[in-house]
This record gives structure tokens, sequence and C-alpha cells, in this order.
């Protein structure tokens, strides 16, 4: 998705509780309009681990199913997201701060990052959690937005959203997460074993998925009135057919091993 900013830390944290509190599961579903399968795509090179993987903001926990030989713990602030997970049948979930796990020291085998990254507040307190509980030799997967350049097809349908939204563009709490996600765990020491960029496309084809995109997006200035507004106008202009461009990139890192 287009665009990336910055915002007060603590503004974001309070909005992202809300905003988990009452849509949850709602990134879950807005990829599922994909024509890929990301979480798929995300989980492949964890297969291999027997685990314990941890599922790091594992919101509603779709991962789990992409792991289901794998030992495995989701780890969530947001209880909303967990029900969905719960409700889902996948377990084990914990709620906890990412900034604070309730993790003995190296004691998972991998982390899997879910369009999470970007968001966990602060990051670099997140990122020493994560080092502390990764077994030396460990390996992390994340799935963060990606850049929109270079250009694909389909990037003026996200104009359109974003006029309609009257904003420039979209945002996250931690931008350098997104597109400079292998540097960031390079400079910590990480081994990067592979930096990939793939598009999906997501469909708008009814008034509903419409409705569902503008819902999923993380829109902190955007009021209630001006979300309806959106909703309105993008459903006039949804149809069979119509497709948005969805760049993701998946970063897959190896801890170094204790010396």
């Amino acid at each position: 998705m287009p665009g990336a900013g910055n915002a007060d830390g603590y503004r974001w944290e309070r909005y992202l509780a809300d905003f988990h509190a009452e849509r949850p599961a709602v990134t879950e579903r807005l990829l599922g309009l994909s024509d890929g399968r990301p979480y798929s795509w995300l989980a492949e090179p964890l297969c291999p681990s027997p685990g314990p993987v941890l599922d790091l903001g594992c919101g509603s926990a779709p991962t789990r199913a992409e792991l289901p030989a794998v030992r495995w713990v989701g780890v969530d602030a947001s209880g909303s997201e967990l029900a969905c997970a719960a409700a889902a049948g996948r377990r084990p979930l914990v709620r906890a701060d990412a900034a604070a796990l309730p993790l003995a020291d190296r004691s998972v085998a991998a982390v899997c990052a879910a369009m999470s990254l970007q968001v966990l507040t602060p990051l670099d307190t997140v990122l020493r959690e994560v080092e502390r509980v990764l077994r030396p030799g460990g390996t992390m997967a994340a799935l963060v937005p990606a850049s929109p350049f270079p250009p694909t097809r389909g990037l003026l349908g996200w104009a359109r959203v974003l006029y309609s939204l009257r904003t420039p563009r979209l945002s996250w709490p931690n931008p350098q997460a997104c597109e400079g996600a292998a540097r960031l765990l390079r400079s910590r020491g990480w081994t990067v074993l592979s930096d990939e960029r793939r598009v999906l496309r997501l469909s708008v084809s009814d008034p509903d998925r419409a409705s569902l995109l503008v819902r999923a997006l993380y829109l902190p200035d955007t009021g209630a009135g001006r979300l309806e507004a959106a909703e309105r106008a993008l459903a006039s202009w949804a149809r069979p057919g119509r497709l948005l461009p969805l760049p993701l990139r998946r970063v897959v890192a190896r801890l170094p091993e204790a010396p």
C-alpha cells in the first residue's frame, strides 16, 4: 500500500488499541480479498522449524493454519483479536505487549511477524525482546507493506482511494520497518537470508469490499464522517474485475549464533 509517515508513538498506541478492538480480524479479511496467499508465503520459510514459533502481534492468528504441524504460540495485545483467533481454534494464545514478552530467554526457535513490525511500538524495544526470546541462530520471517515503486498496474486506483479519504498517503508508526526492514535488521547484526517483494491484487468487486478496504486502513487523522463519505464514494466505483495492487515485502533473517 502506498505511502508511509511518522506519528507520535502514544497517539498511535491508543489509536491501534481502539482500531483492533472495534475491527478484529480486519487485516486478515482484507488480505483474504487478494489473489495470492500472503500468509502462506510468510509461513513458508518457517515450516521446517520444529518450533516453538512465536507469532508476534498475531492478531486473529491467520498464520496458525499455515503451520499446523509446528509448535506455535500467538501473542497479541488486543483481546478482541485474540477472541477471534480462539473462536477459530487457533491456539495457544497469550495476551501481552510485544515490548514485554512473557517468555523465557532463548525459548523460541523462530518468530513470525505478519503485518506487525510497522505498527509495534517502541520498535527498538520490541526487537530487543525478539532477540532475547529467540535462540541463537533462530529465524524471523516478517511480512510488511512494500513501496508502490517500481510502479505497478493499478496505482491510479489507489490515488482514487486516497482522494476519497482526503489523505495524501497511508502511514504507520514505524515506516522504517517497511521498505527498510532488511536494512534495519542488518544494522542490528542479523543475517538477512532473503528480501522479496510481491505485488498481489485486491479485488474491489462490490460495495461491501469497498467498505472493508476503507475500514481496514490505518487512518489516525481521518474522522468517522470522512470514512463514511469515502465508503460511499468507493462503493459507486467498485465493480467486478476492479483490482488494486497490494505490494508486500517478505524479509527472512537469522539471529547470529552465540559467540
